[in-house]
C-alpha cells in the first residue's frame, strides 16, 4: 500500500467522525439537565462514586477559577446531547446544585434526603473556610460566579460514523475514572447497540444464577462482575476457539462481535436459544451445589468465594448434556452435585484449574474436558 493510499483512508475515517467544541457554562448544563436536553443515562449514572471529599475539591477548583479538562457527549438531536466522558465532575456539580436525579432514591427521612440531596463541601483543603458550606449558603457573588464557570464540550455529531464514535470512546473511558472493565463495558456497547448487553444484565439477575454466584461480595457486585460472569459464560460457550490469554480483551471483543453487525467477525446471537440453555446450565449447577458451584473443595469444606476456573469448568463442561440432564429428578441432582465435588478433588482437575498461570486456552481446554468427561461417564453409567 503507498503512502498515498494510506493517506487516503485516514482522510476518510476522520470525515467519518463529525465533531465540533462548544463553550458552555455549568448554569446552561444546569438547565438543559432539567429540560432533558442533557442526558446521563441511568446505567451511567449508577457509577458516579467520587468520594464527597473528592466532589468538594472539584467545586472548590471551580471556584478558584482552575482549568479543568474538557468532556465528551454524543449529539442525540439538535441541541440535545448525553454525556459518555465527565460523569463524575457532571455529577459533582449538580450534586452541589441539588439536580442530581435520584441521587439519594433510599433515605426515607425527609430531612436526610434534604441533607443528602445538597452537597456539604468537606475536605477542602485550599480555603479550608469553605468547609461546612453548601451551594445556597455560599455568598451571591460565589453562586454567581460558580454558575458562570464554563466546560469545553466535546460534541461528536449525530451524522457520525456510529462504529468510530464507540471505539473513540471505549478508548476514552478506559482507566478514566477507576471504572471496572465491565461497567466501561456497559457504557460504551450502547453505542453500538444495547440489546445484547441489556440482556446480559437481565440475566444476571435469574434466580439459579444468583444462588450459584451468591459468595461475590458487595464491592464486586457494585463493579458488575455478576454481569461480567454473564458475559464469560457466553464468550466461553460461543466463542472459546477465539480465547488466549487476555481474559478482559477477550470479553470486550466478544461483546463487539455480538453488538456490531458490521464487524468482520459478527456472531449472529440466538437471544431464545442462549437465554433457555443458559437457564438450564445455572438450573443444573444450583440444584447439585447451590452457593457452593464454583467454590473450592479442601479437605471436605469449601472454601467460600467464586472461582473463575470453577466457573469456565463446570458451565461449560455440562454443555453437551444439558438436553439430557432432567432437573425435576431429585436424586439425580444429588449424585450429580457428588460428581461435582469428586471433580472439585480430581488432581487431573486441580492440575488444570489450580494455581498461578493457568488463564491460558490450553489449560482452560484441558479443565473443561476433565469436568465433560467425568459428567459423561456419570449419565452412561447410569443408563
Amino acid at each position: 500500500m503507498s503512502q498515498v493510499e494510506l493517506l487516503a483512508i485516514i482522510d476518510n475515517k476522520i470525515e467519518q467522525v463529525r465533531t465540533k467544541s462548544l463553550d458552555l457554562s455549568f448554569n446552561e448544563i444546569v438547565d438543559m439537565y432539567r429540560d432533558g436536553e442533557f442526558e446521563i443515562s441511568p446505567a451511567y449514572q449508577r457509577l458516579f462514586r467520587w468520594s464527597e471529599e473528592k466532589q468538594s475539591q472539584f467545586i472548590e477548583s471551580l471556584i478558584l477559577e482552575m482549568p479543568i479538562p474538557p468532556i465528551y457527549v454524543i449529539e442525540k438531536d439538535e441541541g440535545q446531547y448525553e454525556l459518555i466522558d465527565g460523569l463524575q465532575r457532571i455529577s459533582t456539580y449538580l450534586h452541589f446544585r441539588g439536580e442530581l436525579a435520584n441521587h439519594n432514591n433510599h433515605s426515607t427521612d425527609e430531612m436526610e434526603e434534604e441533607n443528602v440531596r445538597f452537597l456539604t463541601l468537606t475536605g477542602c483543603d485550599i480555603v479550608k473556610e469553605l468547609n461546612g458550606l453548601t451551594y445556597e449558603k455560599l455568598p451571591k457573588t460565589l453562586q454567581i460566579r460558580l454558575k458562570r464557570s464554563f466546560v469545553r464540550v466535546e460534541v461528536i455529531r449525530k451524522g457520525s460514523d456510529s462504529r468510530l464514535r464507540y471505539y473513540m470512546f471505549k478508548r476514552l473511558n478506559t482507566g478514566g475514572e477507576l471504572l471496572s472493565e465491565q461497567e466501561i463495558r456497559n457504557c460504551t456497547i450502547r453505542l453500538l447497540d444495547d440489546t445484547f448487553n441489556d440482556f446480559i444484565i437481565e440475566l444476571s439477575g435469574y434466580s439459579h444464577f444468583q444462588n450459584t454466584i451468591s459468595h461475590l461480595n458487595e464491592e464486586k457486585i457494585e463493579k458488575k462482575e455478576d454481569q461480567e460472569y454473564v458475559l464469560k459464560y457466553f464468550a466461553y460457550k460461543l466463542d472459546r476457539e477465539n480465547y488466549k490469554k487476555n481474559i478482559s480483551s477477550f470479553l470486550t471483543t466478544f461483546m463487539e462481535k455480538v453488538s456490531d453487525e458490521g464487524h468482520e467477525e459478527h456472531i449472529k446471537f440466538d437471544y431464545e436459544k442462549e437465554r433457555k440453555e443458559f437457564e438450564k446450565t445455572f438450573e443444573i449447577l444450583d440444584l447439585s451445589l447451590g452457593e457452593y458451584a464454583f467454590d473450592k473443595l479442601r479437605k471436605g469444606k469449601y472454601i467460600s468465594g467464586i472461582t473463575s476456573t470453577h466457573f469456565d469448568a463446570f458451565t461449560m463442561g455440562i454443555q453437551p448434556y444439558l438436553n439430557i440432564i432432567d432437573t425435576e429428578d431429585t436424586l439425580l441432582m444429588e449424585q450429580l452435585g457428588e460428581v461435582f465435588k469428586a471433580i472439585k478433588l480430581d488432581q487431573a482437575f486441580l492440575d488444570n484449574a489450580s494455581g498461578g498461570g493457568k488463564n491460558t486456552k490450553n489449560y482452560l481446554s484441558k479443565r473443561i474436558e476433565v469436568v465433560q468427561k467425568r459428567v459423561g461417564d456419570f449419565l452412561d453409567g447410569r443408563s
